[in-house]
C-alpha cells in the first residue's frame, strides 16, 4: 500500500490531504473512476474513506448509503484476492464523489485528514508492505462495512463501524499502525453495541408477543 502514486497531482508532495485536495480542485468531473485512474494503488484506501465517510458522521443515514457499502465490500474483496488495482463495474465508474451536495463534506474530510497528519507518524511501517496485512485489511473492511450495512435505518448504529473503516484506511494511507489499532478498537466496540442493541430489541419484541 506504500507504492508511490504515478500520475498524482503535481502539487501533492506526498501528503494525502494535499493529493486529495489537488485532485478535487482540478479540472473535470470527480468520479469514482477518475479517482482510481489518478491514485492507482492508493485508491483502495481512499475509496473506503470517501464511501464510508458519510456513514461515519453522527447522523442517521436512513439506509441512503447502502449502495456505497456494497461498492466498498466489492473493492475490499479485491484486496483479499490480491489485486493491486481497483476494478469496478462500468456503471459505477461515473459515480460522482464531488457533486454540489458532497462539497461541504469533502472539505471537512480534507481538513480532518490534515489534522490527523499533523499528529501521525509512520509506525510499524514494515507491516504495510506485507501481503498478509493487505488481505487482513480487506477482510476487516468487509466485516465493519457489513456491520454498518446491517444497522437498522435511522438508528445511527452504522456510525462506529463506518468510522472504524475510515480510520483504518487513513492509518494505511499514513502507514501509522497506531491509527489502524484505534480504528480496530472503535469498530469492535461498534459491533458489540450493534449486537447488544439488536438483541435487546429482539427480546423486547419477543416479550410483547
Amino acid at each position: 500500500m506504500a507504492t508511490t502514486v504515478e500520475g498524482s497531482p503535481a502539487a501533492a508532495p506526498g501528503s494525502v490531504s494535499d493529493e486529495l485536495e489537488a485532485w478535487l480542485a482540478g479540472d473535470g468531473r470527480k468520479t469514482l473512476g477518475g479517482l482510481i485512474e489518478v491514485f492507482e494503488e492508493k485508491a483502495f484506501a481512499l475509496i473506503f474513506v470517501l464511501l464510508l465517510g458519510v456513514s461515519a458522521l453522527p447522523i442517521p443515514t436512513g439506509g441512503a448509503t447502502h449502495v456505497f457499502d456494497v461498492i466498498a465490500v466489492l473493492v475490499a474483496g479485491q484486496l483479499v484476492i490480491g489485486r493491486d488495482r481497483v476494478w469496478i463495474p462500468k456503471r459505477w465508474q461515473g459515480l460522482e464523489l464531488a457533486g454540489p451536495r458532497q462539497q461541504k463534506f469533502l472539505g471537512r474530510l480534507v481538513r480532518a485528514i490534515r489534522r490527523l497528519e499533523r499528529v501521525s507518524k509512520p509506525r510499524l511501517r514494515f507491516l504495510f508492505d506485507h501481503r498478509l496485512f493487505t488481505t487482513l485489511f480487506g477482510l476487516v473492511v468487509i466485516a465493519f462495512t457489513v456491520a454498518a450495512f446491517l444497522a437498522p435505518p435511522f438508528s445511527g448504529l452504522d456510525t462506529l463501524p463506518a468510522l472504524a473503516v475510515v480510520l483504518i484506511s487513513l492509518g494505511v494511507l499514513l502507514e501509522d499502525a497506531a491509527i489502524v489499532a484505534i480504528g480496530l478498537v472503535i469498530g469492535l466496540g461498534g459491533v458489540v453495541v450493534e449486537v447488544t442493541v439488536g438483541q435487546a430489541a429482539f427480546n423486547g419484541v419477543k416479550g410483547l408477543i
